[in-house]
């Protein structure tokens, strides 16, 4: 029945996405080298380097293994878009459907936690101090797992992997075959949900909560206390958030409801479903390039680490520089001692 609901999906308009395989194993493979790399670099400072963790560190620990869950799968899926094959078995298919969700709506919600953590810092700095602790974070990190892996897992496992036999190869397909009975049955409603949940609400939050840090940043009283200086970097910290979120998620959620709306009939015209699906892998590409883009994040919004990397060399310097002190302040005192004991014996010895 899978089967047949796919081919008249197929047979209804001509499809002309065919782009997407070379597309996706070139971009996939870029992302697999970039993500992967700065991922760990970042994994490290955090783990090994980094010795001050706060609230936002948290957060941003949280979005590393989120990322890195997803670009382990990535050379599974290079390999498929290169051969149009799924060797790998069913489950394995949809555990890399299910991280790939995962990954994109844990990163926007783990974005807008570091962007409502920035907001009650600088708006509002000593009534959230009892909020903004690392307790509450990593409960917070806790729900958002909670949340995305309880929409990921059963959008995941709903895909199942067909075979296609013809006289030239036997294909397994994985990644492309909800059916449009599935689409309405349940995806439509999944995406509702998704969209909601996690694209709407986080890309308000994001946007109010950077108006109201710049308005904040704005006020005579914050400007001289901050320093121009200070300004700036939050200022500069604020838009790169916002572009990489932007950037990332706007394309392929907008796209995702005409998708929706295309499979399941809502929308009809072969032109209106030639768009859609001409669309969808250009802002998917886009969507899997968050996994690179996190650690610019990383950098602009970790003033803690940039802080702690430089508060870790002045105290090095300074141990260093005290116990030569002290070493040249122990010799001082005990050639006085010596000194005054030869005194008082010389003196004992007059008497």
């Amino acid at each position: 029945q899978l089967l047949t609901d796919l081919y008249l999906d197929i047979s209804t308009c001509s499809k002309n996405d065919g782009f997407k395989y070379p597309l996706y194993s070139t971009v996939f493979s870029i992302v697999f080298v970039v993500g992967l790399i700065t991922n760990v670099v970042a994994i490290y400072i955090f783990t090994c380097t980094l010795k001050l963790r706060n609230e936002t560190t948290t957060y941003m620990i949280n979005l590393v293994l989120s990322d890195l869950l997803f670009v382990f799968t990535l050379p599974l899926r290079v390999f498929y878009f290169i051969n149009q094959n799924w060797p790998f078995g069913s489950t394995l298919c949809k555990v890399s459907v299910s991280l790939f969700y995962t990954n994109m709506y844990g990163s926007m919600l783990f974005l807008t936690c570091i962007s409502v953590d920035r907001f009650l810092a600088i708006v509002h700095p000593f009534r959230s101090r009892t909020l903004r602790t690392k307790r509450n974070a990593k409960i917070v990190c806790t729900a958002v797992w909670v949340l995305v892996l309880s929409g990921s897992l059963p959008t995941g496992f709903m895909l199942q992997t067909t075979s296609q036999d013809n006289n030239t190869r036997n294909a397994t397909f994985c990644f492309e075959n909800f059916s449009s009975k599935q689409w309405k049955a349940h995806l439509s409603k999944v995406v509702i949900f998704i969209e909601t949940v996690g694209f709407v609400i986080p890309l308000l939050l994001n946007v109010c909560c950077s108006i109201m840090v710049l308005q904040t940043l704005r006020r005579p009283q914050t400007i001289s206390r901050g320093g121009k200086l200070n300004k700036t970097k939050i200022l500069r910290m604020i838009i790169v958030h916002l572009i990489i979120f932007c950037f990332c998620f706007i394309p392929y959620n907008v796209n995702l409801v005409f998708y929706a709306l295309v499979r399941t009939k809502t929308l009809k015209g072969c032109y209106v479903e030639s768009v859609v699906r001409s669309i969808y892998p250009v802002a998917l590409c886009i969507a899997v390039s968050n996994c690179c883009f996190d650690p610019i994040v990383y950098y602009f919004t970790s003033e803690t680490i940039q802080n702690s990397i430089k508060r870790k060399s002045t105290v090095t310097y300074d141990v260093k520089f005290s116990e030569a002190l002290q070493s040249e302040s122990s010799s001082n005192l005990q050639c006085s001692l010596r000194n005054l004991k030869a005194k008082v014996f010389h003196n004992e010895s007059s008497v």
